[in-house]
């Protein structure tokens, strides 16, 4: 009896080494992971001839480009790179985007005549920046 139960034991060790041996090796099938896509940042891009970026309350450096350059009929968005709420308006009233939020964008603004048109933050006075636009 005793030589019975060795060797039921030592069968039952074999059995159980055997299997964690299988377990633990790489299976040579394994699925190749499927990458993550990189999401879009910016899920509703801005479709405007002349993008005009916030990046700040920095004065002149407020407005990236600045100055920034349009011909007329071309259309202009702002983004709002910052982390508050901002606005672009010009000196002259021509334009005004209203409230845009941080990481948003302006509605596109048609261009409808030549000049050089200052703007600045309605919010945020000291943030400026200027517009030529050319025939």
């Amino acid at each position: 009896m005793n030589s019975r139960k060795t060797l039921m034991l030592g069968g039952l060790l074999l059995l159980t080494v055997g299997l964690a041996a299988c377990s633990s090796s790489a299976s040579p099938s394994s699925p190749t992971p499927t990458p993550t896509p990189t999401p879009n940042p910016n899920p509703n891009p801005v479709v405007a001839d002349v993008v005009i970026t916030i990046t700040g309350m920095n004065g002149s450096q407020s407005f990236s480009p600045n100055p920034s350059a349009a011909v007329v009929g071309q259309t202009v968005a702002f983004i709002n790179a910052d982390s508050i709420v901002h606005t672009a308006t010009a000196d002259n009233g021509s334009f005004d985007t209203g409230n845009i939020g941080p990481g948003a964008a302006s509605a596109p603004i048609t261009l409808t005549a030549a000049g050089a048109f200052s703007y600045h933050c309605k919010i945020h006075p000291t943030m400026v920046g200027t517009l030529n636009v050319t025939p």
